[in-house]
Order: C-alpha cells, then structure tokens, then sequence
C-alpha cells in the first residue's frame, strides 16, 4: 500500500483541485432532499447516467414520501426498471417512503444515525444527502475515491472505512466539504480503472502510483 501523503502534499493537491473546479457537484439530478436521499439509494451498483435517465419522468409525480406512496410499488418498478436489482430498491423505497410519512413527519431526518435507520440506505447513501444537502463534511467514499486513494496516496486504506477516515484526518478542513467530489470525478474522468489519464492529471508530480501512463 501507499503511504499517506504528507500535509504540505495534500494542502497542494486540494488547492489544485479546488483552482480547476471550485464548486464542484454531484451528478445526480434531484429537486429536494427526497429525491436526493431516492437517488442516491437507487445509483447503488448503477450509474448516474441511468438514474437520472429513470428519473426525469419519476420526480414531477412522486417528489414526496406520500407521492411516492400514492404511486405504489408497481408504478415506482415501471418507472425505475432500466437500474439495476430494481424490484429490490422498489421495495426499499417505498419501504423508507412510509417510514419517513410515520416516523419522521415527512421529512428526510439530516443525522447519519437516523438515515442509516431507512431501508436501502446505507453509510455512502447517508453521507451523500448530509454532504450535498446540509452542507456537512461527510465523506462518501465510493469505488472512484477507493480508487484514487489508493493509488495517488491521498488517502489509502483497506476498506472504504479507513479511507473515508484517511480523508477525515488528512483533508486541511477547509477543503472538506468538497474532498468527495473531487475525488469522485478525479477517479470518473482522469484516474479511471483500466488506463488511467495521468498525462491530463493535474497532481501527476504529487501522486504515488508507479504504472503511470502518458
């Protein structure tokens, strides 16, 4: 494994990220904190391509708990059958739809604890929606940030555990609020998985992976 980039390193590849995309986003089309908390649990093992395809149609009619529930399971199936393991997230959405109705006066709850609690929804889930919608520092490390920490030495470890932690203890904090983003969209568009574009990296000189390419 990599060793840990040490702070001036790191100071100077989120500076370097932050000078080309200051305000970086996520990808996935949502109108409020529910759509977001759907879409999120429906890109599971997807792309956020194919989820948004599924839900341009599904938001003007079921942008609430109690819309989604108004549409029912079969109807949220129709609308999302080109994503991946559908019939299961159907039924966890609609599942955490009527949760959300009783348990939570309707509203998407904005603490981790009560987030993880929904059907589907899991600790990347929970800290995409507290990141993109409250603002807070979470740190949703997925198969892209897995990735490029890893390789470049940003922030290495064994699971995505001890990476979203690596991020945590080794971002300076004022670049936190955006590290996951940066590194998703570094690893989706510059540092993929077959053949890395090191040659249009922008920290080529500051990572540690060996097998750059040109």
């Amino acid at each position: 494994m990599v060793r840990q980039l040490e702070y001036r390193d790191m100071q100077e590849v989120f500076r370097r990220f932050e000078a080309g995309e200051p305000h970086p986003k996520g990808e996935l089309e949502h109108t409020n904190a529910f759509t977001l908390l759907v879409a999120v649990a429906l890109s599971a093992q997807a792309t956020d391509v194919g989820v948004n395809k599924a839900t341009r149609a599904l938001w003007p009619i079921a942008d609430t708990p109690e819309k989604m529930l108004a549409l029912g399971e079969e109807g949220l199936t129709e609308h999302i059958k080109t994503i991946g393991l559908f019939r299961q997230k159907a039924k966890n959405v609609i599942k955490l739809s009527r949760i959300l109705v009783e348990r939570f006066d309707g509203q998407v709850p904005s603490s981790r604890a009560a987030l993880v609690s929904l059907p589907g929804v899991g600790r990347k889930t929970a800290n995409v929606v507290l990141n993109m919608w409250w603002g807070h520092p979470a740190q949703a490390v997925d198969t892209h940030i897995f990735r490029v920490g890893n390789r470049s030495g940003i922030c290495p470890g064994k699971d995505v555990d001890v990476v979203e932690r690596a991020i945590e203890d080794n971002v300076p904090v004022e670049y936190q609020r955006h590290a996951h983003h940066w590194l998703i969209l570094h690893g989706r568009y510059i540092c993929v998985a077959r053949k890395p574009k090191c040659g249009a990296c922008h920290i080529r000189d500051l990572c540690q992976f060996e097998e750059k390419t040109l």
